[in-house]
């Protein structure tokens, strides 16, 4: 049976990055419980157990050895995956089979390897959101002071920049930032902690001696850099750990879904494009088409992590006592597909970001087409300033207004306020054209774009100039 025979994930297959698809992978997985086996024989060790060098060097020689389908057969005999891959991984080192597992549970090797592994996954979310923030801040520099007509309720509204607009957008990516960073330096390891937690059988094998269990427990956690363990745990190290999780890549999937949604938006209005390649084919009917597609499909995506959230809270809210196995099944989608999809979905908006098509005079148009409304309070005061009744211009300007936007709605033509208010006498000692230049009525847009890439861009930039310029090519 061959991939194409059988499902296969698309976020594997169509989305995620291959350093994220090989971290939630099975060779991943169990040379990470591999080398926890490891590392807690070689701090019991080193604590006083009667356990060589030689078993421990065993076990390191055969760490990357894995035969996947003797590990298969002891699953199917013994329904237990930890058992079956601890049977496989002594097999490859007898000599050590005596010294494996000694006073740990299940828990000891999936949990801190989940939490071994959604750190490094952790790492890479953040990364790209460094290449998102960079791209848009980029972006939001090139044009920081060129008008754009700005919505609320998708109406037309005051004049933005394009640039300011961007801020808006990387400014959700930069919450997301220290979001991601706030959860890896708060991530602990689950520890050293027996069935229930208890450390009962790690204190019986030490005859009672409390230092020389925590002096395993610290051991063990510092050879995969965490500083710090849960303080106290059940089974398990709490669920909530890993709700808070996926909530935050919940929360970058709003950032995504509203980004790529405006992207859309504004493909509609014909004024940005996403890249589009010279052999794209838009539609399989419609050959001029422009889709949008991969902002489409990171809203897919960004949806679909967003509904993944829920399934991490239950979990934890369901779990009796010191633990139930329910959490096993729903974790094992829940947290890996959530990281997929979360890199997935960063892949594309960073490509996207990074090759916005701008189309400055379909802009320029749009501003043109609503800015004599925006600019009747201006023309309004000059007028007044000019020694006119407030009152009667104002009733003046209301009537050619609505004129104007009968002649757009009902007749589909140009907005003619300005020319109507400009052949009226009341208002012959104002230049009426003077007051219709939009770069009157961006406010401090540019000079707001201007701090928000010194202080909270470029503080970024600098940090991670390492991973900047990450390849973010698509799958398909």
């Amino acid at each position: 049976m061959t991939h194409a025979d059988k499902y296969e994930s698309p976020l594997v297959a169509r989305s995620a990055s291959e350093r994220m698809s090989r971290l939630f992978g099975a060779r991943q997985r169990i040379e990470t419980w591999r080398s926890l086996w490891i590392a807690l024989a070689d701090a019991q060790r080193k604590a006083g157990l009667k356990i060589s060098q030689t078993q421990v060097r065993a076990l390191e020689k055969a760490r990357n050895d894995i035969d996947f389908k003797a590990a298969a057969k002891y699953e199917k005999k013994l329904r237990h995956d930890v058992m079956a891959h601890l049977h496989a991984f002594a097999d490859k080192a007898p000599n050590a089979r005596a010294i494996l597992h000694l006073g740990a549970t299940s828990a000891f090797i999936v949990d801190n390897a989940d939490l071994i592994i959604m750190r490094e996954a952790l790492e890479l979310i953040r990364d790209w959101l460094a290449n998102v923030i960079d791209a848009l801040g980029t972006f939001a520099k090139k044009h920081r002071a060129m008008p754009a007509l700005g919505f609320t309720h998708y109406q037309p509204a005051q004049i933005t920049t394009l640039g300011k607009r961007a801020a808006l957008w990387c400014y959700d990516f930069v919450r997301d930032l220290e979001e991601i960073e706030y959860r890896i330096a708060g991530l602990k390891f689950r520890g050293v902690k027996g069935t229930t937690g208890t450390q009962a059988s790690f204190l019986e094998l030490f005859d009672g001696k409390d230092a020389k269990v925590d002096a395993v427990e610290r051991d063990v956690a510092r050879r995969f850099g965490f500083e710090a363990c849960e303080p106290i745990t059940g089974q398990t190290y709490s669920r909530k750990v890993d709700a808070a999780v996926v909530g935050t890549l919940a929360g970058i999937a709003a950032s995504v879904h509203k980004y790529a949604n405006d992207m859309r938006l504004l493909a509609n209005l014909k004024e940005i494009e996403e890249p589009f390649e010279s052999a794209q084919i838009g539609s399989s009917a419609m050959p001029y088409k422009r889709n949008p597609m991969r902002c489409e499909r990171a809203t897919g995506l960004a949806r679909f992590v967003i509904s993944l959230a829920n399934s991490p809270v239950q979990t934890a809210a369901e779990q009796w006592f010191e633990r139930t196995l329910d959490d096993s099944s729903n974790k094992r989608l829940a947290v890996p597909e959530s990281f997929l999809a979360t890199d997935g979905m960063l892949k594309l908006v960073t490509n996207v970001s990074r090759g916005m098509v701008v189309y400055p005079k379909v802009i320029a148009a749009r501003v043109a087409s609503e800015l004599p409304f925006m600019a009747t309070e201006n023309i309004l005061m000059a007028a007044v300033k000019a020694g006119g009744d407030r009152q009667a211009l104002h009733e003046r300007i209301r009537q050619h207004a609505h004129a104007a936007g009968a002649v757009v709605k009902e007749q589909g033509g140009a907005n003619d306020l300005l020319a109507r208010i400009e052949s009226d006498d009341a208002f012959a000692k104002v230049n009426v054209r003077a007051a219709a230049n939009p770069k009157d009525y961006i406010g401090r847009c540019p000079q707001q774009v201007d701090a928000f890439l010194r202080d909270h861009v470029t503080p970024i930039r600098r940090r991670f100039r390492k991973v900047l310029g990450a390849a973010a090519e698509l799958s398909v």
